[in-house]
């Protein structure tokens, strides 16, 4: 195998190859990457045996060929390689070593036979369809901060991707939630996934899908089975397996009743919460939200370390209510937040509150009170 790339394509390929390698493992060949040339393209893939990605890039292939080389190693070379380097990578069939060269460096790197890499069996997908990248983006992006980190509720350490029935119609719906929150975000269903099967997609794969989706322009096909769960672009596939467990009855915890309405800016409330929560000790960040006539005054009271307080001007006409969180679960919602205002609705100081964007349901939030 011979092949010649440009090194900003081949870095582009090695790093989104090495993300998914897991750093310690004890099988050596999931350390690798699986470098396939042939034709014009050269094809990189990785595997920690739950997810894979391939990455295809143009090349100027001498002699096509496969092998399997050290992805972290493979990636730390190139990013060292100066910019606009064309960079050579040649396989030594005898002394089973990989050379790449750029300019005047030379490295030679160990590999492993290119048949010990394990690639993921392909699936039968129920479902195929394609989403604008943008849409796939945001479903991903407001629910992911709410994904659990719990290993025993391990149905709860993803995005539960389905079809749900909302106010005006079907929509692909992301919901993700660690029982202290919750976030339920919808777009308007894509072309094709009416019978997509509800599937939990992994942590991790959410982490790496946000590259595939950097691009505003890029459609993405996704292909969905029982088990597996596929994003591709022309040059990226991603495969992954899905959570293997049922995702919980979320709509029980979402409120109906909740009537007591504030209005407040996102941007300046998430300030004032990140600011009299400075004083707080770091195992309960508990912030006290007194509601009044128009008027929100954020305190904690830290007996330790002193206490806060901060006023703010804000869109309120119930009765008094005060109610306690957790200061990062209130900084996490209000981040996500695109537009000026955000929505707080209550009930009482005991129960759940929900969140959502001016008067846009397509994206709701939940998040337990604390006893302050």
């Amino acid at each position: 195998m011979k092949f010649s790339i440009e090194r900003g394509t081949l870095l582009k390929a090695v790093a989104q190859a090495q993300s998914v390698v897991e750093r310690r493992n004890t099988i050596p060949i999931l350390a690798n990457v699986l470098i396939e040339a042939e034709g014009e393209r050269v094809q990189f893939r990785a595997t920690d045996l739950d997810i894979e990605i391939v990455d295809k890039a143009t090349a100027q292939v001498e002699r096509a060929g496969a092998t399997t080389v050290s992805a972290v190693m493979l990636h730390e070379i190139v990013r060292k390689l100066p910019d606009g380097a064309l960079v050579t990578l040649s396989e030594d069939a005898t002394s089973g070593r990989l050379m790449v060269q750029a300019g005047r460096s030379n490295f030679n790197l160990a590999t492993l036979p290119k048949e010990d890499f394990p690639v993921m069996a392909s699936a039968e997908y129920a479902s195929n369809f394609s989403a604008p990248a943008p849409v796939l983006r945001r479903l991903f992006d407001k629910s992911k901060f709410a994904i659990s980190t719990e290993e025993t509720r391990y149905y709860l350490n993803g995005v539960y991707m389905h079809v749900a029935d909302a106010d005006g119609g079907r929509v692909l719906r992301c919901v993700a939630t660690d029982g202290h929150r919750l976030a339920r975000i919808d777009a308007d269903l894509p072309e094709g996934a009416g019978d997509m099967p509800g599937v939990i997609v992994p942590r991790k794969t959410v982490g790496e899908l946000r590259k595939l989706l950097e691009d505003d322009e890029m459609k993405i096909a996704v292909s969905v089975s029982e088990t597996k769960i596929r994003f591709a672009t022309p040059d990226i596939t991603l495969t992954s397996k899905v959570i293997d467990g049922t995702f919980p009855d979320y709509t029980r915890v979402i409120p109906q009743g909740n009537t007591r309405r504030l209005e407040v800016d996102a941007a300046e409330f998430a300030q004032a919460v990140d600011r009299v929560a400075t004083v707080s000790s770091e195992r309960s960040r508990a912030v006290k939200l007194s509601l009044d006539e128009d008027r929100l005054i954020l305190s904690v009271n830290a007996p330790d370390s002193g206490a806060a307080e901060e006023e703010l001007a804000v869109a309120y006409g119930d009765e008094r209510l005060e109610i306690g969180f957790n200061a990062k679960y209130l900084l996490e919602i209000a981040s996500q937040v695109d537009r000026e205002n955000a929505v707080f609705l209550f009930n009482s100081a005991g129960d759940p509150t929900l969140m959502r964007e001016g008067n846009d349901t397509t994206a709701v939030y939940v998040v337990m009170p604390m006893r302050v």
